[in-house]
């Protein structure tokens, strides 16, 4: 039985077109319908408020913070405010699922929803029948946003220390936009009331300087859209079938030149 070369090549071709997955990482692929492009929004719109999942840190002085005031000013108030506010040493407490935290003295309290603000407020109210006028500070400690800055194996989870973060500061925290990333296609994924909105930004121009400032928020994701490498990722994946075809057509090639 004789058996076409060309049919084989044909076939084999065939097979590494439909079985290649040149291009498959790249994430998030959307339309001019899927972006919001015009009016993005420079600063938030809302502070930020407490999720189930995130952890704090509360520090309470009475008196309303005095002590703070005079260890500050030198004023000898005791060596057990003075280690107190010298340790740096704080607690960290979360956020549960039901949207309460278990606090010292308190218990449970629900603070989900509520902004670093309010939740002060509550805990001062809160503390005021124990307490003689506490002065309560919060910090949110794990508020972080993810960057994919154009190559996955890039990928960084950057925490937000300062509430003014921006996108060029959260970018570059993360290493800059890489070699294969896309400046004019920047994605900046955000959760809302309605859902994830997408904010897309061109940075490849002056013109986008105004969207570098943009804040970001904790949970956004940064997506700078890699740029497509057809023929370098055929070729990657193509070559070892390629080469596997190849051998086999010419070990029958032999076997029938052999009959």
């Amino acid at each position: 039985m004789k058996i076409n070369t060309a049919f084989l090549l044909f076939f084999g071709i065939s097979l590494v077109l439909s079985s290649c997955g040149v291009n498959t990482h790249i994430m998030f692929k959307t339309t001019d319908e899927d972006v919001i492009v015009d009016d993005i929004p420079i600063s938030p719109s809302d502070a930020y408020r407490l999720a189930p999942d995130d952890k704090f840190t509360f520090s309470m002085y009475v008196e309303d913070g005095k002590r703070i005031i005079d260890i500050g000013s030198g004023i000898n108030t005791g060596e057990n405010e003075s280690q107190q506010l010298q340790s740096g040493k704080q607690i960290e407490y979360l956020v549960r699922n039901d949207g309460k935290a278990n606090l010292p003295i308190l218990g449970l309290v629900d603070i989900s929803g509520l902004t670093i603000i309010e939740v002060q407020e509550k805990l001062r109210t809160l503390y005021s029948t124990n307490y003689i006028d506490p002065f309560i500070q919060v910090e949110v400690t794990n508020r972080r946003v993810i960057v994919f800055p154009g190559t996955g194996g890039d990928a960084k989870v950057v925490p937000i220390t300062n509430n003014n973060t921006t996108l060029m500061e959260a970018i570059a925290l993360a290493g800059g936009i890489t070699e294969r990333g896309k400046a004019n296609k920047v994605k900046v994924m955000r959760q809302t009331k309605e859902g994830r909105e997408v904010y897309q930004i061109d940075l490849s121009t002056i013109d986008g300087l105004k969207y570098a400032d943009m804040i970001v928020q904790s949970n956004d994701y940064i997506y700078v859209e890699p740029s497509k490498q057809l023929t370098r990722e055929f070729l990657k994946d193509a070559t070892p079938i390629i080469s596997l075809i190849s051998s086999a057509i010419v070990i029958i090639s032999v076997i029938l030149t052999l009959k």
